[in-house]
């Protein structure tokens, strides 16, 4: 669990390493830290399981680096390895393309190249083991303005204390060569990486008022707010705003008390339909998950299927996902609330299924309903999107598809001005 003091994996940048089989990305890994934080063997596929460890880097910041299984990894689940290794490269901020300078390139990694020139995903290529004699083949495999040459192996070398005649490991005490032009490169990125959005940018005003409704139900984690929470909340004090915040049943006491209304009032959108009735049509209101299906999603896209839920087939499939693991309770809002509600609402016979990972058949569903992606970053959202997109399955956020089943459209969508528009152009 990460604690309150860190800044989140989902809005750290992403940066992965991809190679095949022993080209040196856990001994590069362990150098960029400066320390073992992955198991280093001469032992093909040591690297399993994506492994993924928080640094800051410079002008970029917090950012999380993640190791991978080898794209050329053999045995009994060397399929599902390189899934998951595809799985980390489509959702990458940056890539270290790592490969062997003294190896001849592979198939499989010249496909990894063309692969990231097809996609604009921006990379580095780092040829390691630079001590030794760079294969022909590697001489201009990567263009010489994202290309670095390492040796990742002379910063753990293991030596023979003479004095007690004891193997001693002095393990990276200085980094490799290469390493310090390859931190370079990394934190040169800075200026052509795309930042999300955060929650209120472009809505409120400096010095606002703000009030934010955030329910404590079985679903609250114990002890703290849910992360979209605790983010708006810093975001609006490093607006200079004045954040309020109370639960559903304060809110109407709390809002004919303040002598000055709010700018804005953001609310869980659970309680979108006791907000709305607590507090005047006049005033301004959206929810927390619409303000990040805007900073993760592609909100043009969730409200233009809108239109398929008067359209939706009868029995037809609904596949509710979320983007991270929780204990589900009775009233949890993606296997019970949400169903409930569509049946009602939409089609009384829709058939529901829940799941974390993206189907391998996302042509067999009617509609896809996807929570607030809070846990993720952006670019793994619109690659879990471009799966359904090039299905043609029309896909909502659980925002928004509450303010549409409590009659809160547009209203939730007029503090954002710009989507508010794209909702009536949809509708004419």
């Amino acid at each position: 669990m990460e604690s309150l003091h860190e800044t989140p994996l989902a809005e750290s940048l992403h940066i992965v390493l991809a190679g095949i089989t022993n080209a040196g990305k856990s001994s590069l890994l362990n150098n960029l830290f400066q320390k073992e934080v992955a198991v280093v063997s001469a032992v093909a596929g040591t690297t399993t399981d994506p492994v993924t460890r928080k640094m800051e880097l410079g002008k970029l910041g917090p950012c999380s680096i993640t190791d991978t299984a080898g794209l050329d990894d053999t045995g009994v689940l060397a399929r599902e390895r390189i899934a998951k290794t595809k799985e980390r490269l489509e959702s990458a901020d940056l890539v270290l393309f790592v490969s062997p300078g003294n190896r001849q390139a592979v198939s499989c990694e010249t496909e990894l190249l063309g692969w990231l020139k097809d996609t604009k995903i921006p990379y580095i290529g780092v040829l390691t083991f630079a001590s030794l004699p760079l294969h022909q083949s590697k001489e201009s495999f990567f263009p010489a303005e994202c290309c670095v040459r390492v040796d990742n192996t002379a910063a753990a070398a293991d030596t023979r204390d003479t004095a007690t005649n004891q193997d001693t490991v002095h393990r990276y005490g200085a980094a490799g060569s290469g390493i310090d032009e390859l931190l370079a490169k990394i934190e040169a990125f800075s200026a052509s990486a795309i930042r999300e959005l955060t929650p209120v940018e472009g809505i409120v005003h400096e010095g606002e008022q703000v009030i934010l409704v955030t329910p404590i139900d079985t679903a609250a984690p114990a002890g703290r707010l849910i992360l979209p929470q605790v983010e708006t909340i810093r975001d609006l004090l490093d607006r200079n705003c004045s954040a309020l915040t109370v639960k559903e049943n304060g809110l109407k006491n709390l809002y004919e008390n303040l002598r000055e209304k709010p700018g804005l009032i953001i609310t869980d959108s659970q309680a979108f339909k006791a907000v709305a009735a607590a507090i005047p049509y006049t005033q301004p209101l959206t929810s927390f998950s619409i303000l990040f299906a805007r900073k993760k999603g592609d909100m043009h896209y969730f409200i233009k299927s809108l239109a398929a839920l008067s359209s939706f087939p009868a029995g037809g499939k609904v596949l509710v996902m979320e983007a991270c693991s929780h204990h589900r309770q009775d009233d949890d809002i993606g296997t019970v609330k949400i169903p409930a509600l569509f049946r009602k609402k939409v089609a009384s016979d829709a058939q529901f299924f829940h799941s974390r990972e993206l189907p391998e058949h996302p042509e067999i569903y009617d509609m896809v309903i996807h929570c607030a992606a809070c846990m993720i970053t952006k670019n793994a959202m619109d690659a879990k999107l471009s799966c359904f997109k090039d299905a043609g399955i029309p896909v909502l956020n659980y925002g928004l598809f509450l303010a549409w089943v409590n009659g809160l459209l547009p209203r939730a969508l007029e503090p954002i001005p710009e989507l508010a528009e794209v909702y009536r152009r949809n509708r004419t």
